[in-house]
């Protein structure tokens, strides 16, 4: 699509007459001959989409938009990416972005072939002021040349052109939920992904689209897996016992059965596989899939969107409300554990609760953090009194033989007190907050302590021995050492994700 690419050796001529600028009249607007485009394009899927056929009716819609006008420099085209990502998360759009404020880029003007292919909402009305600020041009089809964005019918036709685009996205996905919802109610169909821990995927017939079986595609089903199956009810009938999720998988890791990463190391790359975890068990005794019956849309993923040029949110897969689940009518494959052993399981609880059904409040949550290995402490009851605990990212399942640095556990009164005892150590540049800290000395508070302690960034360092406050990295609150206790330089992350160095020890007895 470059001419000048294609200009033999010497052909000084030649690449004038192919990079010379002069302007022509085209439907009443004068508009420059030899600029020089850059292309960009976008396929969204690989599988079930032609890259290369693609690629090529975009190229050639844009070609024959920029005929005569100047030659097409660079290519960009994205393969795999929706248009609803943001264009700084798709590779090729983000290296172009790169180019346009590159004074170096080597092209004038950027051309697409459709908008859809390029744009989703208004990406290309915010994308305008950076092309703008370039002198960098963008020509559409739909505008039949540049766009202009100081004239009011371009304006009008980016929003609507926008508006089409999102609706085209929308009206797919619900036809194809709708569909599927249908294949999971009615069908019991498999509808793809990995089979869940102890199940394995048979061969289930061919597919009920003639064209699809005719091409050989054929559906698939969960069949029990004799290897890990046997260990799915195991761990159904030792939780219906009321042993915790946390026994249980210590008695697995104890025992050296192998974990779902472990089993399954082609679709687990990215993990260790070398034990089983809390999250583990807990997501195995919560797929009602191993009842019998087929589950669609339990999770829904979330990927990064935005109708800016600007990053998005990362793509996280959510859990979705029960109701919105399509269970099938009938059994769809042989189950593992039966319903009322599964609804059963939901309702077992190793934690204990207050006889009243009160709720528990914990003041400090959030403020500490444990001075040995720096992770935020976790709320804990202690003979009915608020407390936390720290025990040093390991969990009960865990072996014991495993465990070095024993647990931390404080109660939230002994902290409370031990930080008003000391109160009178701090100082500070600020009037306002010798005023606050007075009035805490004069009226003792818990729920006055916090906010002080919220209000000013500081993070309590809890040791087996004794308590430290930090202050916020201007040092606007200055913390002297107390002098039964040495003054310690540690560095620990703040409650808002900041490092202080400087300590206040509080002697815990």
């Amino acid at each position: 699509m470059n001419p000048t690419l294609d200009l033999p050796d010497g052909d000084v001529l030649g690449l004038w007459a192919a990079t010379r600028t002069r302007r022509v009249c085209h439907h009443g607007r004068m508009l420059e001959s030899g600029l020089r485009f850059a292309f960009y394009g976008r396929v969204s899927t690989q599988e079930y989409q032609d890259p290369v056929s693609s690629r090529r009716w975009q190229l050639d819609f844009a070609a024959e938009l920029v005929a005569g006008r100047g030659p097409v420099v660079a290519q960009y085209f994205d393969v795999g990416y929706s248009r609803e990502i943001a264009w700084t998360d798709r590779p090729e759009a983000a290296r172009l972005l790169a180019a346009i404020i590159d004074p170096d880029r080597g092209f004038d003007a950027i051309v697409v072939g459709e908008y859809a292919r390029a744009f989703h909402g208004s990406q290309a009305i915010h994308l305008a002021p950076l092309l703008h600020a370039h002198g960098v041009q963008l020509w559409l089809p739909e505008v039949d040349g540049p766009v202009d964005l100081t004239h009011p019918t371009h304006q009008a036709l980016l929003m609507l052109l926008g508006a089409q685009a999102k609706q085209e996205v929308q009206r797919a996905r619900f036809r194809t939920t709708a569909a599927m919802q249908a294949q999971a109610r009615e069908q019991g169909r498999h509808l793809g992904g990995r089979p869940p821990y102890g199940y394995r995927l048979v061969d289930a017939g061919p597919h009920p689209n003639s064209a699809h079986a005719a091409w050989g595609r054929r559906l698939h089903r969960l069949a029990p897996d004799p290897e890990t199956a046997p260990w799915v009810r195991w761990i159904f009938t030792r939780r219906l016992e009321g042993h915790s999720i946390a026994r249980i998988a210590r008695m697995l890791n104890e025992t050296g059965v192998p974990c779902p990463s472990a089993v399954d190391r082609d679709r687990n790359p990215h993990r260790p596989g070398e034990a089983w975890h809390l999250r583990t068990v807990a997501t195995i005794l919560a797929n009602p899939r191993y009842t019998g019956r087929q589950v669609w849309n339990r999770q829904r993923t979330h990927p990064r969107r935005t109708d800016d040029v600007v990053p998005g949110v990362t793509g996280l897969r959510k859990l979705t409300p029960s109701r919105q689940w399509a269970i099938s009518d009938k059994a769809a494959h042989e189950a593992l554990v039966s319903e009322s052993d599964f609804v059963a399981v939901q309702a077992v609880s190793a934690r204990r609760r207050p006889p009243d059904g009160a709720r528990r409040s914990y003041l400090l949550v959030g403020l500490l953090r444990c001075g040995t290995c720096g992770r935020s402490m976790e709320s804990q009851l202690s003979h009915g009194n608020p407390a936390y605990r720290c025990r040093h990212g390991r969990t009960s399942a865990h072996p014991t033989s495993t465990r070095q640095e024993p647990n931390l556990y404080l109660r939230e009164d002994i902290i409370l007190a031990r930080i008003f005892v000391q109160l009178h150590t701090v100082t500070s540049r600020d009037a306002a907050i010798l005023e606050k800290i007075a009035g805490l000395q004069q009226n003792p508070n818990a729920a006055g302590l916090v906010s002080f302690l919220r209000a000013h960034n500081l993070t309590i360092e809890c040791r087996t021995t004794n308590i430290s406050l930090e202050p916020d990295h201007e040092r606007s609150i200055i913390i002297r050492p107390a002098s039964h206790s040495p003054e310690r330089q540690v560095r620990i992350p703040r409650q808002r994700g900041q490092q202080q160095t400087q300590k206040l020890g509080i002697v815990n007895n």
